[in-house]
């Protein structure tokens, strides 16, 4: 039963932590990262998310997955343009501006914090 609620315990602190680095990783891109224009490139072929393609300050052309997941109720089609922040060490990192992930990433640290604190909660019950 320990062994158990120690796993339970570990998973949901990698939960919590993971969900913690995104709303991390997009604040940062968001407040310190370079703003672009970006063109919506079609979806290739046996891939599920269209590619963004823009000119970074120095003048390289960088195309990136798009971060949007499809699942969104406005989706990006082909030819669209749209404002991302990207950072500037490392462009391939970039967020769709108006439409960060910051939902999913809160809900990933409110279960990974509640399975914590049921994992904490039968490891004591346990000994």
């Amino acid at each position: 039963m320990v062994v158990l609620a120690v796993f339970t315990a570990l998973g949901g602190l990698v939960a919590l932590l993971a969900g913690a680095y995104g709303l991390r990783q997009t604040r940062h891109i968001t407040n310190a990262g370079e703003v672009a224009q970006a063109l919506v490139k079609a979806v290739q072929p046996g891939a599920e998310r269209p590619m963004l393609q823009f000119e970074t300050g120095d003048g390289r052309v960088v195309e990136v997955v798009s971060p949007v997941p499809p699942s969104r109720k406005r989706t990006l089609a082909p030819g669209d343009r749209v404002r991302i922040a990207y950072d500037s060490d490392d462009p391939r990192e970039a967020v769709v501006l108006g439409r960060e992930r910051r939902g999913i990433d809160r809900g990933f640290v409110a279960a990974g914090a509640a399975v914590l604190l049921l994992g904490l909660v039968l490891t004591v019950l346990a000994l």
